[in-house]
């Protein structure tokens, strides 16, 4: 198995581009490993090697594995590929699959687009699957670790934009409403943004209550495709 991740890394290599790293680099805050290679070429190579292990016939468990040592290298564009490999078992997710991606959260996240990438995709699939999974968010809301904490808001995006567990966003936001950390705060305030699409007046109402205690960074972030009407109300103190 491990063939499939020998030829990606050397591929990757070969196509990596100075200018291309420096560039992204310029995206994080936090030191990033990064071979630099624009994100189109990185889900074409991803997939590429994702149709030879179906070819392969591997199963859920062996994709895992696989996947398992892209996150261990910290490479942003292996962690990428270990989403498109994960999110590619959908069909076959099961419960228990939740105790690996929080695993791969708590263990190898390192920057908010790792987080944002397995969370909205694998995670989220995941919980729209199995609804009462969504229950376990709240922990994640309360954990030391800041990428899990922003994972227990941006697994919802895209669900919260149909309206769905509007309950979980509502409950997750209070716990997060006045967290320090900034990448936590825009994580949350996205996943307001989103439920707004379908439950605008909802939303609004939530960061009228809150809005002398939301940091501005989540409120301007929840209201960002709201009028200019309630963007002025939301604004004013």
């Amino acid at each position: 198995m491990n063939d499939f991740v020998f030829r990606l890394r050397q591929e990757l290599q070969i196509n990596a581009d100075p200018e291309v790293r420096a560039s992204g680099e310029k995206f994080f805050k936090e030191k990033i490993k990064i071979f630099g290679l624009k994100a189109s070429l990185v889900k074409s190579i991803g997939r590429k090697y994702l149709a030879e292990i179906q070819k392969a016939k591997l199963n859920k468990e062996e994709v895992y594995s696989l996947c398992d040592e892209l996150w261990q290298s910290g490479y942003h564009e292996e962690t990428a590929i270990a989403c498109v490999w994960s999110e590619a078992q959908a069909n076959n997710y099961q419960p228990e699959d939740f105790e690996i991606f929080a695993g791969w959260i708590e263990n190898y996240v390192t920057n908010w687009a790792a987080c944002d990438t397995l969370c909205n995709h694998t995670v989220g699939a995941l919980i729209s699957m199995y609804p009462y999974l969504a229950d376990r968010l709240f922990d994640w809301a309360k954990s030391p670790n800041r990428w899990v904490r922003r994972a227990s808001a941006v697994s919802l995006i895209i669900p919260a934009r149909g309206g769905h567990f509007f309950k979980h966003v509502i409950n997750i936001a209070d716990v997060l409403l006045t967290d320090t950390d900034d990448m936590v705060r825009k994580g949350y305030g996205w996943l307001l943004k989103s439920a707004s699409a379908a439950r605008e007046q909802e939303v609004f109402a939530y960061v009228m209550k809150n809005k002398s205690v939301m940091p501005r960074t989540a409120l301007r972030c929840a209201i960002e495709k709201m009028s200019p009407e309630r963007k002025k109300l939301a604004i004013v103190k």
